[in-house]
């Protein structure tokens, strides 16, 4: 690739994120946004649940330009993901109630933003309600240091109502505004890479994701690679399910094909032949399996997170559920509640799993709405119902033992000093000693001391007292011993015995 292609930055649309309290109006903005301005309507095909989509808007100077929204509130890719680097959002949208102001979920999308160091615009929503009260929204925000533009800040905002549209369009221009000001920009004579930001398994077609590109541009016959997980780009559909060939830099696609679930919230890059591919793809499972092996140990004094949805019929029974399930909380394992709420189970129930299968959906006297069952059963996550609380904590408790981590440790048998050599081989030594601690048995590994220093390992295969065959022999006691081991066992080593003990 000549320098120049190499080094060209030309400007890319923007990748939104939609943030706030529940139900203070992102669902509403969103669905508004889409259906007056996506370029068609959704078509099916894999991308029938796509969770990002494109829309154009044409702005108050007349210029058409393109922004990609993530569509569901708060997305996990965004919101609960290390994303190895790479954010999927490139601005954020923090909606906030004219009527209830700030609240505790409007905190917490304010901290993520801050966190991660994404700009945002300040959407104050529901201005058509007769209790909205903006300035006091205003005040509030100030309050917890989010000091908007005009009011002593330099935070972007535009009063909305979601509802009936009003202020959108200059939403929409801000965005692109802050767009600008940002300098957001990407190559399209690079190959493609991006993020991950859902996977699932059909049970006819196989195993598809959504991919939204930060840069480059993916056409067919390329392949993608994120983690292990390899696609060839063969099927290939934009946010409308229409297949297409080529896709560039801010574009949500879902790829159909590959070989094995990508994980949600990783990046992926792509290549122009699948020999390279490979090779990368191989290289990461190799680097896991070592790391993996590496840290085993470390592995089994760290906390595994089981992370849990709980819908329910009323309010209360979610207090209830909670309470009971702090209870299952181990050293080793954690049950962490990272959405409740009250209703059956929908598609963003689902999604608010993120792509995690260890995930666990629960619903107490609900139902699970049939979208969101075939969605569950693509995106393998594991959904129960309930109507009694023991039945569910037991479930839960049982889920629990069975992510418990097995812990393998030595169990120090006993201490024997040699006191005399009789004969070695290659691969056995017959020696004599007396036990000086706990006892010593056939079957056993044996590390062999010298000095107190270990110099090898064995396997007792036979022990004797008294010229008799015996299967162990206890403190203060002498024996003649046959160890299979290619370390020379020598007058004054210790052998000392240990079994492995699985809990």
């Amino acid at each position: 690739m000549p320098a120049t292609e190499k080094n060209l930055k030309i400007p890319r649309p923007p990748v939104i994120a939609v943030m706030g309290h529940i139900d203070h109006g992102k669902s509403t903005l969103l669905d508004f946004i889409r259906k007056s301005n996506t370029v068609a309507k959704e078509a099916g095909g894999i991308t029938q649940h796509l969770s990002a989509y494109e829309v154009v808007h044409t702005t108050s100077g007349g210029k058409e330009q393109k922004i990609t929204f993530l569509d569901t509130p708060g997305h996990a890719a965004f919101t609960g993901m290390r994303l190895r680097g790479a954010d999927v959002a490139d601005i954020g949208i923090l909606v906030v109630s004219a009527e209830d102001g700030v609240k505790a979920q409007t905190l917490e999308a304010l901290h993520t933003l801050q966190q991660k160091k994404t700009p945002f615009v300040v959407a104050i929503n529901k201005i058509d309600r007769p209790n909205a009260n903006i300035e006091k929204t205003k005040g509030e925000l100030a309050e917890n240091n989010v000091y908007l533009e005009g009011y002593g800040g330099e935070v972007p905002f535009v009063s909305i109502s979601a509802k009936t549209g009003e202020g959108i369009p200059e939403l929409l221009d801000m965005l692109l505004l802050v767009a600008e000001l940002e300098e957001l920009s990407g190559n399209p004579t690079l190959p493609a890479s991006g993020i991950i930001i859902e996977s699932h398994v059909h049970p006819k077609k196989g195993i598809s994701a959504t991919l939204v590109i930060k840069d480059g541009t993916l056409r067919s016959g390329m392949f993608v690679v994120a983690g292990d997980a390899l696609a060839p780009v063969r099927i290939m559909e934009d946010f409308t399910g229409k297949n297409i060939k080529e896709a560039i830099f801010s574009s949500p696609v879902g790829l159909l094909g590959f070989n094995k679930l990508p994980e949600t919230g990783s990046t992926f890059t792509s290549f122009g032949n699948k020999k390279d591919a490979e090779k990368t793809s191989y290289e990461f499972a190799v680097k896991a399996e070592i790391a993996g092996t590496k840290n085993t140990e470390e592995s089994n004094e760290k906390t595994i997170v089981i992370p849990l949805i709980i819908k329910t019929s009323v309010l209360g029974t979610i207090e209830a559920i909670t309470q009971e399930v702090s209870k299952l909380n181990t050293p080793a394992v954690i049950v962490k509640i990272i959405h409740s709420g009250v209703g059956n189970i929908t598609e963003n129930d689902i999604r608010a799993a993120g792509g995690n299968t260890n995930t666990l959906i629960v619903g107490f006297h609900v139902t699970i709405e049939a979208l969101a069952k075939d969605l569950a059963e693509r995106a393998l996550i594991e959904v129960r119902l309930f109507d009694v609380i023991y039945k569910l904590t037991e479930w839960l408790e049982e889920i629990v033992k069975t992510r418990t981590p097995k812990i393998t440790v030595e169990e120090m048998r006993g201490t024997a000093k040699i006191l005399k050599t009789f004969s070695n081989s290659k691969d056995s030594q017959i020696v004599g000693g007396t036990v000086i601690k706990g006892a010593i048995g056939v079957g056993e590994t044996v590390k062999i001391l010298r000095h107190d220093t270990p110099i090898g390992e064995g396997i007792i295969i036979e022990l004797q007292q008294q010229k008799l065959k015996v299967k162990s022999v206890d403190e203060g006691n002498q024996f003649g011993v046959t160890v299979k081991s290619k370390m020379e066992i020598a007058t004054g080593d210790k052998l000392q015995s240990f079994v492995m003990i699985t809990t």
